[in-house]
């Protein structure tokens, strides 16, 4: 049968995105439908104004550090519509760069909501197209439990496009998305509590790595409250939120802010006209070729619940382009070793296995870890100390896991997952001569375990 498209991919977001203009550059007939904004979650609401916002919560810090190099500075303002407005500029302009990029691959773009009708059919705008293949590249929603009071609290969605900056936050959270929003509205100027119902934060990376930065954010002035989950909120007649805690005690804020987890976003995308299946969590159900349950429909990114980041999304899109078009050039994704940055203040870089992880997959680990005081700090009255830890497999000598909490940590990180994607020793980490003065230069010069 003659289809409309070689591939129809519903949701123009990294993934999505990648997968339709590979797929056409290779010489098929690709469609995207999107019903929100092109460049999906990071590109909107996800790591790119985020990392704006975090770009400005860092200013704080540099005015206060700049007097010991000898800079007078006037008091410094923050102006929070400036901010938001000028990141909005930045983002419809990535918009535009995506609409480029689809349009001038040869992608046809149809602009709203994609309905799946039967496994080779989709319907959009009251229209019906057919396809060889059809790929899910819709992404995921943040959820905000359904407690007494949930209409009064934002998620992510919300925060990017708040009118005024709280004067005080109280962020709801464990993973990276929490912490990095609790850094964002403290370095603004928020009074920022974190909340959270677990013993500690960033459950799943290095154990060293989550006691420093609670650290550091302790030291920072952060109100840090762990085993502590809400109750209900209700709102206050002059506007404020007061929560009240499962254990008694009641909190007041002027935002209270959502993040604990994302669902995969399949609001009436009609998979049950399909025989697409969903695992246990609601993800879409996919095999090592991102084929789902039905033949014709593929899957891909954060809707599949592996591993959610923008990178892994676009080789799993750049995988499936190829894999249908250009099976010549084919490689699988490997999952193993990839390198992640948390843009909490201070940032976390990571790559490889954490010490836990190491020592559960029976690795005979050796342990390397340097603590100090950043050069830079070293003129002021910060007292932010850097981290830096290498996991070593003893027997082999290799290199199984390196993690970072300091300045430009996943700057450093990036260069360093190459290093341990090819197999580096420690050996190769002792012979390298390092960059000096530079924070960089510790990875390289760190000589006796810690542990063993």
């Amino acid at each position: 049968m003659a289809y409309d498209f070689d591939l129809y991919v519903i949701g123009a977001g990294s993934g999505g995105v990648r997968a339709a203009r590979f797929a056409a550059g290779f010489g098929a007939k690709v469609a995207v439908a999107e019903s929100r904004y092109l460049g999906g979650t990071c590109v909107n609401v996800g790591c790119v104004p985020k990392k704006l916002l975090v770009y400005g919560a860092h200013f704080a810090e540099d005015f206060e550090q700049a007097s010991g190099f000898g800079w007078t500075l006037d008091e410094a303002q923050f102006d929070w519509p400036t901010l938001i407005a000028n990141k909005d500029r930045e983002i419809n302009r990535l918009n535009g760069i995506y609409r480029n990029l689809l349009v001038n691959s040869g992608v046809t773009l149809h602009e709203g909501h994609a309905k799946i009708v039967d496994p080779h059919t989709v319907e959009i705008n009251g229209e019906r197209f057919t396809a060889k293949n059809i790929l899910i590249a819709t992404g995921g929603w943040p959820q905000i439990p359904e407690i007494p009071g949930h209409e009064h609290a934002i998620s992510s969605n919300q925060a990017f496009f708040l009118k005024e900056l709280p004067k005080r936050v109280l962020v709801v959270g464990g993973g990276y998305i929490a912490v990095e929003f609790a850094g964002i509205f403290h370095g603004l100027g928020a009074q920022t509590t974190l909340l959270y119902r677990g013993e500690l934060f960033l459950r799943g990376f290095d154990g060293a790595v989550r006691k420093h930065l609670q650290e550091e954010l302790t030291k920072r002035g952060m109100d840090l409250q762990f085993n502590a989950d809400i109750e209900r909120i209700d709102k206050q007649a002059d506007g404020s939120l007061k929560v009240t805690l499962k254990d008694g005690r009641q909190l007041e804020a002027d935002c209270v802010f959502y993040a604990t987890g994302r669902r995969p976003m399949l609001d009436n995308l009609g998979l049950e006209n399909t025989g697409v299946k969903l695992d246990k969590k609601g993800f879409v159900e996919v095999d090592e070729l991102y084929q789902t349950a039905e033949p014709s429909i593929l899957a891909l990114g954060d809707v599949i619940g592996r591993v959610q980041l923008t990178p892994v999304a676009l080789a799993e899109g750049m995988a499936v382009a190829r894999r249908l078009f250009k099976p010549e050039q084919y490689r699988p994704v490997d999952y193993k070793m990839i390198p992640t940055a948390v843009f909490s203040l201070p940032n976390i870089g990571t790559v490889g296995l954490t010490e836990e992880e190491a020592r559960e997959a029976g690795h005979e680990v050796q342990v390397y870890e340097s603590r100090f005081r950043p050069m830079k700090l070293t003129l002021t009255e910060c007292q932010e100390r850097t981290l830096m830890k290498l996991v070593v497999d003893a027997k082999t000598d290799k290199v199984v896991g390196c993690h970072m909490v300091g300045p430009d940590a996943g700057e450093i990180v990036q260069g360093l997952a190459i290093a341990l994607k090819a197999g580096a020793t420690k050996r190769h980490f002792d012979e390298t001569i390092g960059v000096h003065p530079t924070a960089a230069e510790e990875f390289v010069t760190m000589r006796t375990p810690v542990a063993g």
